[in-house]
């Protein structure tokens, strides 16, 4: 599904991504770990065409991405979320996650300022389709209200449903659990995997909690200061040595060290 070899990214003087190969089968749950600032958000900031790469190759599906628009990564299908939340806040929950299908909208722009009688029809099917998306996770109730009247974890959600609205083969997930109580980080977790299984999605989790990471995805990789230094099973990354001294360092002694990883 994705096969990223050899990326390289640098801000100044500042090697954000270096040499990294990725490479993620089809159906899969991937895990993205690292301390902060060890280029996880960067490398997907590369893989959606929000960054230029400098140097190394990105293909979906045998298709080349290296350095594509972010429109044609979308259309390519690939979704993503942001670690920051981007909602139109003064536009309604469905307006919301109506946006996330325009890649899909059959008529053209003339014929959304004229009203041609195919608008109508195709609006309806649109929004029929993106209430059954509020649906499944959970916002169907509050589809009429500001986006900016929802609750953080409320938001979460509806970032996720945005990003299943462009129907994608691949999702790339930023943080989804980010500021929510251990419920709430339960209860979006459980979507994800639904979603994966109802849609057939490959998925990729970019995630600070460790426990959703260990519990959710069937393989890990782990970045540090932009070099990918582990990857494979989640029990067998949560115990190797560069992953524990890249959290926690060597201060601590090597049962302490196991005791908290694994906590």
């Amino acid at each position: 599904m994705l096969e990223v070899k050899g990326l390289n990214k640098s801000f100044g003087g500042l090697h954000a991504i270096r040499d990294v190969d990725f490479s993620l089968p089809e159906g899969e749950i991937r895990g993205l770990i690292g301390p902060n600032g060890s280029g996880k958000s960067t490398f997907f900031n590369l893989l959606s065409g929000v960054y230029p790469v400098d140097s190394g190759t990105v293909e979906v599906n045998g298709k080349d991405l290296t350095n594509a628009e972010p429109h044609e990564v979308a259309g390519a299908g690939i979704a993503r979320t942001f670690q920051l939340l981007r909602m139109f806040t003064e536009m309604t929950v469905l307006e919301n996650v109506m946006i996330g299908y325009h890649n899909h909208v059959q008529y053209g722009p003339l014929a959304g300022v004229f009203g041609f009688g195919r608008v109508g029809r195709e609006e309806k099917i649109i929004r029929r389709e993106m209430m059954e998306v509020l649906a499944f996770i959970g916002l169907e109730d509050f589809a009429d209200i500001p986006a900016s009247e929802l609750s953080i974890g409320q938001r979460r959600l509806l970032a996720l449903g945005r990003a299943m609205a462009m129907k994608p083969r691949l999702l790339l997930l930023d943080e989804p659990a980010a500021g929510l109580s251990p419920v709430n980080v339960d209860h979006i977790m459980a979507i994800i995997v639904r979603m994966k299984e109802k849609f057939g999605l490959t998925v990729v989790i970019v995630e600070h909690i460790l426990k959703v990471v260990m519990e959710t995805c069937d393989r890990v990789s782990v970045l540090d200061h932009g070099v990918k230094i582990a990857e494979g099973l989640p029990q067998e990354v949560r115990d190797d040595e560069a992953v524990v001294e890249a959290y926690l360092g060597r201060e601590m002694d090597d049962e302490e060290v196991k005791r908290a990883i694994h906590a």
